[in-house]
């Protein structure tokens, strides 16, 4: 606090001689004007943390001296004090980013706060987040060793997402390296949660979670069955933590009617999970029943090119005739497209969405440099996913349905982890590439490394071979072949992949939105 410079305007300074005094035992630095003029010169020649400016000054207002102060420099935090209550003079003030308004008479107690709210709220703020995270600390590590549900794992992970996003605005690099430890410590407490309990819930009297082949059937053909025209938009990788830093911005056009986390199918890859989600069936059922819609891992072609098709052959399994319209989005283009026909898909009662960026993103962010200086670490990336959405036609589009009575549902088919550990497997040409899973029938690992599926078809998955396996990695490990291993290890550490079992990968977003209109 000791070298806070204060300029202080008003033209009857020479009376708040006793609250100069005031902030100056306090050790701030005052310095003060008695027009708006000299406060105009002093603001080009010295370096000021704020500005008390009275608004009601002869000569150059204080709304006038405060337009030439922002022009010279827009950062400065300048409060405004006044002895009037008039709305449209606070409405001019605050249109002209004031950091406060007071009115007279203050007291000095009134512009410490002032004070503290617009010098120290970082400090502040910094120390209460630390101070809070340090008391919770225990009890999260309590609940990751008690956790025994699914549900225990959902509440526990969007309170480890809370303080990821608290500790984010901390420079406090410490406590980040902390978290970052408890968080791998629930990584690790979840992976064994999923070899103990995944293969049971495929079997008939085991209660599951929602998951991916679930979403139509449970969460939204009840809404359309209501009368209801329903928008889904699914953005491909997306995470808890991102829709979270998302959330703000849409919530100006629509209120969270519902948060949910529902648990992805594994492999959590878009070939298998995005696929069940429109069939409304497991893989092993869709390769059974629609041979035609379905390629094996070795096989050549695109494994998501019949998602359309699959969602005709669910709703004709349940006797929905829907209106609907299915839509791929990759290019800018595509999206304002879709902008520019909304009125077309309001005629629809179900329209699908889906949003390939942060899929590309993140396989772009793997193999050009430049992405992965700007999205280092988790908190670059979630920036750059924000800075994405705030000017996406996909943005627009939530704008411009606030105006209609639908409802959005935001969700994804899985999310991504940053990988940093590598695991050693040896596997034949015919083994599948993913970092995060593989299967084939001549796998070489160590069990103890990964979580072993030798008979996929209990968990309804495919084989293309009698001997068919699925290993997957846990926690930030991923696959590595030990041919040219150090330089396979160097390219794809720190990058972010899916198909294994995380929190990130497997807990994801399944958000209704109502309009705020």
């Amino acid at each position: 606090m000791k070298n806070v410079s204060i300029l202080w305007t008003d033209d009857e300074i020479d009376l708040l001689k006793p609250y100069v005094l005031f902030l100056e035992e306090k050790g701030f630095e005052l310095f003060t004007a008695s027009n708006g003029d000299d406060a105009i010169e002093m603001v080009k020649s010295q370096n000021f943390d704020l500005i008390f400016l009275d608004e009601n000054m002869p000569g150059l207002s204080g709304l006038q001296t405060l337009t030439q102060i922002k022009e010279i420099k827009p950062d400065i935090p300048v409060i405004m004090i006044t002895k009037s209550e008039e709305e449209d003079i606070m409405d001019e003030a605050i249109g002209s980013k004031i950091a406060d308004y007071l009115i007279k008479p203050v007291n000095p107690k009134q512009i410490l706060l002032s004070i503290k709210k617009n010098i120290d709220t970082k400090r502040l703020v910094s120390e209460k987040t630390l101070s809070e995270y340090q008391s919770e600390f225990g009890k999260i590590g309590l609940k990751i060793s008690e956790a025994n549900t699914f549900n225990d794992w959902v509440e526990l992970y969007k309170k480890l997402v809370y303080w990821e996003l608290e500790l984010d605005q901390n420079e406090e690099k410490g406590m980040q390296e902390v978290f970052k430890m408890q968080k791998t410590e629930a990584n690790m407490g979840f992976a064994k949660y999923i070899k103990k309990n995944y293969e049971a819930w495929f079997d008939d009297n085991t209660e599951k979670p929602l998951m991916s082949p679930d979403l139509f059937k449970e969460r939204i053909f009840p809404i359309i069955d209501k009368g209801q025209k329903v928008f889904v938009l699914v953005i491909d990788n997306f995470r808890y933590d991102q829709w979270k830093i998302l959330q703000p911005l849409i919530n100006d056009s629509f209120s969270t009617e519902s948060e949910e986390l529902y648990c992805s199918i594994l492999p959590t890859a878009t070939q298998y999970a995005r696929n069940a989600i429109f069939a409304g069936l497991m893989p092993y059922e869709i390769e059974k029943l629609y041979p035609e819609y379905w390629l094996n891992d070795e096989e050549e072609g695109g494994k998501n090119l019949k998602e359309k098709e699959l969602l005709e052959k669910q709703l004709q399994r349940y006797s929905k005739k829907y209106k609907f319209n299915y839509k791929k989005i990759s290019h800018l283009k595509t999206g304002e497209k879709i902008v520019e026909n909304i009125n077309d898909l309001l005629n629809n009662e179900l329209n699908i969405l889906v949003y390939n960026y942060i899929d590309i993103l993140s396989h772009a962010r793997t193999e050009i440099e430049m992405l992965r200086e700007l999205a280092n670490d988790e908190p670059a990336y979630r920036s750059l996913t924000l800075s994405w959405f705030k000017h996406s036609p996909l943005f627009t589009l939530i704008k411009e349905l606030q105006q209609h009575d639908v409802k959005i549902i935001i969700t994804t088919d899985h999310g991504t982890v940053r990988v940093q550990n590598p695991v050693k497997v040896i596997g034949d040409k015919n083994t599948s590439t993913n970092l995060r899973y593989k299967n084939g029938r001549n796998l070489n690992y160590n069990p103890k490394e990964v979580f072993e599926i030798t008979n996929p078809q209990k968990v309804h998955l495919p084989k293309s071979n009698i001997s068919t396996r699925y290993i997957f990695a846990t926690n930030n490990d991923f696959l590595a072949y030990p041919n040219n291993f150090n330089y396979y290890v160097s390219y794809y550490k720190d990058t972010f992949q899916h198909g294994g079992i995380s929190l990130e990968e497997m807990l994801i977003p399944f958000i209704i939105l109502k309009s705020n209109k």
